[in-house]
């Protein structure tokens, strides 16, 4: 797929080198190159785009303060020569942080992570080994800076925390946390494979194995199953299982 963008930065010599990189990117479409967060910002909200580049120290409006005020639907990669930023663009939810003098090298990583979360936003589908297309094997997830690709089929549960989700993989004792809502997350997964059983709990239904007093066992986890969803998801179990109905 080809990721629209626009790049940021109130240097002169470092604009240039951004749009030289971008240009050189075969799935990056340049649509516009600005040399300071305000002149961007009526552009961006007129003719928005997928993705920005952003420098964060910038004159009268910063990188960051941008990011806040931009449409949600455009992405931020942050340029910066200062370390400190990283946390606060993790806050904001930016999709990568390239400290200057950044090479092309690292350049390209970034907008390849970029592309791998549009890909997935958009439902591009993977083959799978089998040949059957239109099956997603996994997904990406923002972790600790970083993209982290998930195996579908290694998930149990997943598990909302206010902002964030703790994803509970097999063979892991710590579960992947992420700064994303339950729903976003919910919206990426195949229906027929993912059950919401509660507003704070998605399953992997194929892992499902004992429900206890109407609680999935995983180990020593326990998921509650919502008087909302108790029917929807025993009826779904039902094709596949024999219980009594109580």
């Amino acid at each position: 797929m080809i990721i629209t963008c626009a790049v940021i930065d109130d240097e002169p010599l470092a604009l240039a080198l951004m749009e030289s990189y971008v240009r050189k990117t075969p799935f990056l479409d340049l649509k516009g190159s600005y040399s300071g967060a305000v002149e961007a910002f009526d552009s961006l909200h007129k003719s928005p785009v997928d993705l920005i580049f952003c420098d964060i120290q910038m004159p009268q409006l910063s990188g960051m303060e941008l990011s806040r005020m931009i449409p949600p639907s455009t992405r931020v990669i942050f340029t910066t020569a200062f370390d400190q930023y990283a946390l606060e663009g993790f806050k904001v939810n930016a999709l990568d942080y390239l400290l200057k003098p950044i090479a092309y090298e690292d350049f390209l990583s970034s907008a390849k992570k970029a592309l791998e979360w549009f890909e997935m936003k958009n439902g591009v589908k993977e083959t799978s080994h089998s040949g059957d297309e239109g099956e997603i094997r996994s997904i990406f997830v923002k972790t600790e800076y970083k993209l982290q690709q998930v195996a579908l089929d290694d998930i149990l549960f997943i598990e909302g925390m206010k902002d964030y989700v703790k994803i509970h993989t097999k063979g892991e004792a710590d579960p992947i946390v992420s700064l994303m809502s339950m729903k976003t997350l919910e919206e990426q997964l195949p229906g027929e494979k993912f059950f919401r059983v509660h507003r704070s709990f998605i399953v992997n239904i194929s892992e499902v194995k004992v429900i206890e007093r109407g609680r999935i066992v995983f180990g020593k986890d326990y998921v509650p199953i919502s008087e909302n969803t108790k029917e929807a998801f025993y009826a779904l179990l039902s094709k596949h299982s024999v219980f009594p109905k109580d």
